[in-house]
């Protein structure tokens, strides 16, 4: 059929127009534009320019971390002195309660909300984030603070997910040459120094009644070995064969002689040493440590186990933790050595005795730190103020230096230092002093010893009973470390 143009122009323009299409469909083929609420809000980076007077940056954390932030370091750079220390003691200042509820110290004075609370103290700490007002007695229980300064940390340990070819070193035990590397630095009086042990006499010295013993020890007048290297007919054969020679040679001919052994005086007979542990070049894994250096003496002294009682070890338990699996406490030394109290250093060669002694130091600041927080827990620091609580011997083929550690206490702050008792050429003199020492360390044994065990348990004796501490582990990771949660529970429920 034949369209006339008006027919053909009609169809046309229908054909322009768009096709209707269901519930405001748009034709196929076209898409809807789609907006963006969140964009349309935004303002123009113009208006906020003008509006804050800055401009937004995309950098500015990466810009904080730069220089607002002294904790940020490249990964590789370089810390003076870390070769030193690593500075565990930050964690005092990274202590926190994983609960968030107010400071304990600060528990003890606020008012309790009702007097029915307190007959149900757990359930009154659970709700209200502290204790109830008078459940505890200050004048008799330690301040809470440092209770939980003193509880037992964990401390986590990796092991390498691949096998080395090297040969690996028990971790109680590194070579003579790595252990004592870091005190080969003279430095490192200095860095004890920072942490409040001093290797020089403080001005107040130590109490007239520590004086008076020194002078009795080195004139005590002891039984020495019979049949020995010390001889008089073999020393100076002895002191020749020594010149010259390595610690281990030293060590294996000489220093029993030098400083006896407690538990080979208890084998002879010596019953009242029996309380006594002592080990050989094992490190005290089991303390916390002062430095970023873990103290591993040549010789140590200090108290087993198996010298306290039941209940003893009960009131300790909290801050001992899990000592076999390497929780750490300010009263241990190695996992079975309790408030070590003697260690022995040995070093040869030019000024190598100067290393022993920053070694002895070291250790001797960890011995005498247990006593202290022990007392201070009991509030009966005063009784340890310039106390001698610690004693150390240096030595090498032909000289000695004995050595005592004591706190000088102020409040809070408390200081080690240093007390030089005697040294001397054991050589000197067809070996006129060649058992001072010997006899000497056997006056810790016999007379100093006892008083000072005494004490120790004492104090423990004093420590409340009817409380014990749930610790969590410590996590470390990077260089830091949380305290977990800690609470105080009755001891039965």
């Amino acid at each position: 059929m034949v369209q006339t143009r008006a027919q053909a122009a009609a169809e046309k323009k229908r054909s322009m127009l768009p096709a209707k299409t269901d519930q405001g469909e748009q034709p196929q083929g076209i898409r809807k534009h789609r907006s963006t609420t969140r964009l349309q809000k935004r303002p123009p980076l113009k208006a906020l320019t003008a509006s804050t007077g800055r401009k937004p940056s995309r950098t500015v954390t990466k810009t904080k971390l730069k220089t607002g932030d002294a904790t940020y370091r490249k990964r590789d750079t370089k810390r003076p002195l870390d070769a030193l220390n690593r500075d565990p003691d930050v964690l005092q200042d990274q202590l926190r309660p994983s609960l968030q509820v107010p400071p304990a110290k600060d528990a003890l004075h606020r008012p309790a909300i009702g007097s029915n609370d307190i007959c149900e103290p757990i359930a009154f700490w659970a709700t209200q984030g502290r204790w109830p007002q008078g459940y505890f007695r200050p004048d008799i229980l330690p301040d809470i603070s440092d209770v939980e300064r003193l509880l037992a940390r964990s401390k986590s340990i990796s092991f390498p997910r691949t096998p080395t070819t090297s040969v690996a070193t028990p971790s109680d035990q590194k070579p003579r040459e790595e252990k004592s590397a870091p005190y080969r630095d003279a430095r490192y009086a200095t860095l004890l120094g920072t942490k409040g042990s001093f290797m020089t006499a403080s001005n107040l010295g130590i109490v007239d009644a520590c004086r008076t013993f020194i002078k009795t020890s080195l004139e005590a007048n002891h039984a020495v070995p019979k049949d020995s290297l010390f001889r008089d007919d073999v020393f100076i054969s002895t002191c020749q064969n020594l010149q010259g020679k390595n610690e281990a040679r030293v060590i294996q001919d000489i220093t029993r002689l030098i400083v006896p052994s407690a538990e080979n005086l208890a084998t002879f007979g010596a019953a009242h040493l029996d309380i006594l542990a002592e080990s050989v070049n094992e490190g005290w894994n089991n303390s916390v440590p002062l430095t970023g250096i873990r103290p591993q003496p040549d010789y140590s002294v200090g108290f087993r186990r198996e010298a306290f009682t039941d209940d003893q070890l009960k009131k300790l338990s909290p801050f001992i933790g899990n000592f076999l699996s390497g929780d750490q406490s300010f009263f241990m030394g190695t996992y079975y050595m309790y408030f070590p109290f003697l260690t022995c250093e040995v070093q040869c060669g030019d000024e190598e005795l100067n290393v022993a002694d920053r070694q002895n130091a070291h250790s001797m600041t960890l011995a005498a730190r247990a006593v202290v927080e022990l007392f201070r827990l009991a509030k009966r620091e005063d009784e340890v103020h310039r106390q001698l609580l610690a004693f150390s011997i240096s030595h090498d083929d032909c000289s000695v230096r004995i050595y005592g550690c004591y706190p000088v206490l102020d409040g809070k702050k408390t200081e080690y230092h240093r007390h030089p008792i005697h040294r001397f050429d054991f050589t000197a003199l067809e070996g006129k002093e060649k058992w001072t020492a010997y006899r000497f360390t056997k006056n810790i044994y016999e007379v100093w010893m006892p008083q000072h065990f005494r004490k120790i348990c004492a104090v423990i004796d004093q420590l409340p009973s009817n409380l014990s501490f749930s610790v969590s582990s410590l996590s470390e990771k990077g260089g830091s470390r949380r305290l977990g949660e800690s609470r105080f529970m009755t001891v039965g429920s």
